[in-house]
């Protein structure tokens, strides 16, 4: 008789391949996922499987059967399981059936028994047996119901304990299948399983050759009722491929960014590797880590389940904490002068793309430091110089020439363009607009974006009273929270269309209310009052009519006014650019928002970067390539994700000073993330990120791992779909047979 010990006391064996194993269950109590946990516990530590339920009658209690198979190399064998090394049996009272036919002694049984292993040493003492009360168990974590209790996932933990297989293993494939909730009751079953090893002799057989496993029966074998070895790929009229799709963030990135895979590789690799796919793309990632608008955010999937990845604060993360920039490129051949004027988001993205090509770059700003109106128009509080001037410094480590102090008409740029072979001009929008109405030319009426600028050149007056901001832009927004830390008792902004309309970045909208900021919604300036200095703002209300062309619904202006008292008037009222700066020369290229008027910094560098992109592939005499986003039907949408597959985790929030302290200052108020852990939340959508759905979902184990990823084995697989239809990220697609070749 063998000896009986928990596992704790007795290391298991060390387990032989190729291993095949069978489940025996009935409907209703897990069998079948319980072979896939076991299967995904192993496929964690790189080892090839195959999975699948052979269901029969699929009611609820009728006896079920699944198999795994284990193995170092792909496994081409299709048949089930009938010479199994392990047995898993989830009802005791199944034992008197045929669960154990087909297992040589020696081979391991594991049990779901409440009755503890001494009632089966005597039968049964030619296996390594092993038992535990999965049951009651899963029963105390309320995994099923009070009337079906699901005991697949507690069995799993046990299987592994008995087996000596690691407990990071376990948390990872329950992490793959989505049951991470249910690790807590698998642990206890892994500390509470027990194991009683075979007999003597029978452990001295074990010491001899494995029985390997069955081969595929011949034709002669058929009266064994044996499924044969069908080629079915004939059968097939469509086929499963892998296949990236289009992620939304990618989509929706209008920088270009690969979203998506610096997330991913952050996740995965560590902020190294998100780096470098990062700066491929990226000039300013601490930048645009708090200054953009973030529409990768608004497009995000995940925020349709439990919110949307914070991809803002990630880029943000990698560019504050990586130490190096982008890797210096080799010159290339013929190598351009090419000159840059503006040194703004639009100028630094397409300086940063020309000498990353290689090529000999000269970054012209009219101001004494660069940056354009990322230095001059947004406040430290939310861009801190010194942010500013880390990614710049990346941008000049690639060898460009930042020249300033460098003001140029069009003149100069026509000069420019005669000892260059390319110029590109990203002077922004140099032109402000004013308020019509009368009254606009009182002293205490100024333009927003001349105090901002003041402010960062320490010469901003101080304010008092109550100040009233009209525009609904982030310079509005950047005005207003500015002049209550210059001492503003109080501010408003006179917007003439709603909150959902302001174009402002909704977070720096949330901020500013909290500090004190009041909007005034619906209203149009038409009078400024005052004898000497502005006194007062008259508004007229206004109604939404019919959308216009920016897709906004049209203000129209009523005979309705009020007047609101004020101090200083403050005008965000937009920009406009002044084209006389760039000639009509065939190598003088406009770009950002004087090309655009798009408004937003990451739209900036992304044109500065397309412009610059269209420059090369002219002077190459190619055709430009085409940086239009992919078709809507190619990206990733709420509908292609199995929000199943993953558990709900709340978003990691940033950290914010209070209210109270930010107003005191211009200390930066949004002060990031604690860590990188948010990127771990990212779906990973379209892009297969080696979860083993796929190989675990194929009901006929057609799929197997080749490097670090898989492929399907065309002779056999039926093109069922199931793969394809599991899939939780839509990396794959079912293609029409002739189209797959």
């Amino acid at each position: 008789m063998g000896a009986t010990a928990s596992v704790a006391e007795e290391s298991s064996p060390e387990i032989s391949l190729p291993l095949e194993i069978r489940v025996h269950g009935r409907g209703g109590q897990g069998g079948v996922t319980c072979a896939k946990l076991i299967a995904s516990i192993y496929a964690e530590q790189g080892l090839h499987v195959q999975t699948f339920g052979d269901y029969g009658s699929e009611r609820t209690g009728a006896p079920i059967r699944a198999f795994t198979r284990v193995d170092t190399r792909p496994i081409r064998n299709r048949n089930k399981v009938y010479r199994p090394h392990h047995v898993v049996v989830l009802d005791a009272g199944l034992l008197a059936g045929d669960v154990l036919d087909g297992a040589d002694a020696g081979a391991v049984v594991l049990l779901n028994t409440a009755r503890g292993l001494a009632p089966f040493a005597e039968q049964h003492g030619h296996y390594r047996f092993a038992a535990v009360d999965a049951t009651e168990i899963a029963r105390r974590h309320g995994i099923g119901t009070s009337a079906v209790v699901i005991i697949n996932t507690t069995l799993a933990g046990a299987y592994a304990r008995a087996m000596g297989l690691p407990w990071d293993a376990v948390e990872r494939a329950f992490a793959v299948q989505g049951l991470e909730k249910d690790l807590p009751a698998a642990r206890e079953a892994w500390d509470a399983v027990e194991v009683r090893e075979a007999d003597g002799e029978t452990r001295a057989r074990q010491e001899g050759e494995r029985t390997p496993p069955t081969p595929v029966p011949g034709v002669a074998e058929v009266l064994l009722d044996l499924p044969m070895p069908h080629v079915t790929g004939s059968w097939r009229t469509q086929m499963p491929v892998y296949r990236s799709h289009a992620a939304p963030c990618n989509a929706g990135c209008p920088a270009g960014n690969d979203v998506v895979g610096f997330v991913q590789a952050l996740a995965r690799e560590g902020i190294e590797g998100a780096a470098r796919v990062l700066f491929r793309t990226q000039p300013l990632p601490s930048v645009c880590g708090r200054v953009c608008p973030a529409p990768c955010m608004t497009a995000c999937n995940r925020g349709s389940y439990d919110g949307a990845v914070q991809i803002r604060a990630l880029e943000r993360w990698i560019g504050d904490h990586v130490l190096d920039g982008p890797e210096p490129p080799a010159a290339a051949v013929p190598r351009r002068r090419i000159a840059v004027v503006g040194s703004g988001p639009a100028g630094l993205g397409a300086a940063f793309t020309l000498a990353g090509a290689g090529h000999e770059v000269t970054l012209l700003e009219r101001e004494e430091r660069p940056g354009g109106v990322l230095r001059t128009g947004i406040p430290s509080y939310r861009l801190p110089e010194e942010v500013l001037d880390r990614d710049i410094g990346r941008i000049s480590s690639l060898g460009v020439n930042i020249r300033t102090g460098q003001r140029m008409d069009g003149a100069g740029v026509a000069r420019l363009a005669a000892t260059h072979d390319a110029v590109i001009v990203a002077a922004g929008l140099q032109r402000l607009t004013g308020l019509d109405a009368p009254g606009a030319d009182l002293p205490g009426v100024l333009q927003g974006i001349d105090l901002l600028d003041q402010v960062k050149r320490g010469a901003a007056p101080r304010l008092a009273g109550h100040v009233v901001v009209v525009g609904g832009g982030n310079t509005a927004v950047d005005c207003a929270r500015t002049a209550l830390r210059l001492g503003a008792a109080s501010v408003t902004i006179a917007y003439r269309r709603g909150r959902k309309e302001m174009p402002a970045i909704a977070p720096e909208i949330d901020e500013a209310l909290a500090e004190g900021v009041r909007l005034l919604l619906h209203r149009q300036p038409v009078r400024v009052v005052g004898e000497g200095k502005v006194t007062a703002l008259v508004l007229a209300e206004v109604e939404l009519g019919e959308p216009d062309a920016s897709g906004r619904r049209r203000p129209v202006m009523t005979d309705r006014t009020a007047s609101v008292p004020c101090d200083t008037l403050l005008l965000a009222l937009g920009q406009s650019a002044d084209r006389s700066i760039v000639p009509d020369l065939p190598n003088v290229w406009a770009a950002g928002d004087m090309a655009t008027g798009d408004g937003t910094v990451t739209h900036a560098i992304g044109n500065g970067r397309r412009v610059a992109t269209r420059v090369l592939a002219a002077l190459a005499g190619e055709p430009a390539t085409s940086w239009a986003g992919p078709d809507a039907e190619a990206v990733v949408t709420p509908a292609h994700v199995r929000f199943s597959h993953f558990e709900v985790e709340p978003v990691h929030p940033e950290r914010h000073l209070s209210a109270q302290a930010r107003v005191r200052g211009f200390e930066e108020v949004n002060r990031g993330l604690d860590g990188p852990a948010e990127a771990a939340r990212c779906f990973s959508c379209g892009s297969c990120n080696h979860c083993n759905t796929c190989l675990l979902y194929c009901p006929e184990g057609t799929i197997h791992r080749i490097g670090a990823g898989y492929r399907v084995d065309e002779d056999a697989c039926k093109g069922c779909g199931m793969c394809v239809a599991e899939c939780p990220r839509r990396a794959m697609a079912m293609v029409l047979e002739a189209s797959a070749r």
